[in-house]
């Protein structure tokens, strides 16, 4: 098969469709639901997920939680400086980070938060453009807990709010700490720095309906990072270099990979199915021993790839020319690229009926 041109997984979105704010209720999102089988589309809410899922049926979650991983402090000279936590290099108080201003901080420079919560040292440089910190806090607390104390919530680039300290617009800032973050993340799981979006929908009334049905859940931890973000910038799709993210599958998940069926694998998001595929690459049981599976994704999902872990599944709509997006087109139509031109019409209507697109929008079941 010649290489796909990721062009084709291009589109155009008129901006005003970018979702900015969340819905006033979880599940008063949209939903677009996609049967596969007959080749059809229906225009729902998501309160009526329950009206396509049956007894028997799993949703696989991903219960990261997302880390208010935005920190803003100050240089000792007065000049501001913020600071994204990326993730934790061997212990609590060194990290890899995105510091901005970058170029003016070399290795050496320090900066502290303005209530003295912490102090922090660019104690190295990487190739990538991040920085290797060591933070000392003053009273012990690790980065995690101080982060919970004064960080902002890192929203995707694409929600266009005015940079301004958490303590400026409280209300606003508070919203996000409760929106941008599923009902189930497990808050002891603070190891994302971008939400698995799909699960927003769900609020505790529809999961204990959905239960109430007979749906069953299971959990896996992807450490969702800012490469979900990261756009194909390569002619081919095959010549993109796909990030990589940590994760994890308890033993009673990988039981359930594995288990005969009566239901649907129902996969809430693509952090999940990426999780699902990634292990499923390398397993063919679970594993021994009741372990937990922890390891490294780095598969790249794009046509005519199969699926062998996933039936069904929930997402919202995603960026043009990412790789979510061929992950999509994949699902659309296993084992084929016929999902390329189907995604697109179905972006056209989901378009041309202004849904709400990306982090704070509306969502899609495919079937």
């Amino acid at each position: 098969m010649p290489p796909l041109a990721s062009d084709l997984f291009d589109y155009v979105l008129p901006p005003h469709l970018i979702a900015q704010s969340p819905a006033d209720r979880r599940d008063r999102s949209r939903l677009l639901v996609v049967d596969r089988t007959k080749r059809t589309l229906a225009h729902r809410a998501f309160a009526d997920l329950p009206e396509y899922l049956r007894s028997g049926d799993t949703l696989i979650r991903n219960n990261a939680a997302v880390l208010p991983a935005r920190l803003r402090a100050h240089r000792p000279t007065g000049g501001q400086v913020e600071c994204f936590l990326l993730r934790p290099l061997g212990d609590d108080f060194t990290w890899r980070c995105l510091i901005k201003p970058g170029r003016r901080l070399p290795v050496g420079a320090t900066f502290a938060h303005a209530t003295g919560a912490f102090a922090a040292e660019i104690v190295g440089r990487d190739d990538d453009g991040s920085a290797t910190v060591r933070f000392k806090t003053n009273d012990g607390r690790s980065v995690v807990e101080v982060a919970n104390a004064c960080g902002e919530v890192p929203l995707p680039p694409y929600i266009s709010r005015e940079e301004v300290p958490a303590a400026d617009q409280p209300g606003r800032h508070a919203q996000d700490r409760e929106r941008y973050q599923t009902v189930y993340a497990a808050r002891d799981r603070q190891v994302a720095v971008a939400a698995p979006t799909a699960g927003l929908h769900f609020t505790p009334e529809l999961l204990a309906r959905l239960a109430a049905d007979g749906v069953g859940t299971a959990d896996v931890t992807l450490h969702v990072g800012l490469g979900t973000f990261k756009p194909i910038t390569t002619e081919t799709v095959e010549a993109h270099a796909i990030h990589r993210e940590l994760c994890e599958i308890p033993a009673t998940t990988q039981r359930a990979l594995f288990a005969s069926r009566s239901g649907r694998r129902v996969a809430v998001g693509t952090t999940a199915v990426r999780t699902i595929e990634h292990f499923l690459s390398l397993h063919d049981t679970p594993l021994a021993g009741d372990r937990t599976y922890l390891g490294e994704a780095a598969l790249f999902i794009y046509p005519p790839r199969t699926f062998a872990g996933v039936d069904a599944l929930i997402t919202n709509f995603h960026q043009p020319r990412s790789t979510l997006l061929c992950l999509i087109a994949a699902f659309l139509a296993p084992g084929s690229t016929d999902g390329i031109a189907w995604f697109r019409e179905i972006y056209a209507e989901a378009i041309a009926r202004e849904y709400r697109f990306f982090s704070y929008g509306d969502a899609m079941l495919i079937l």
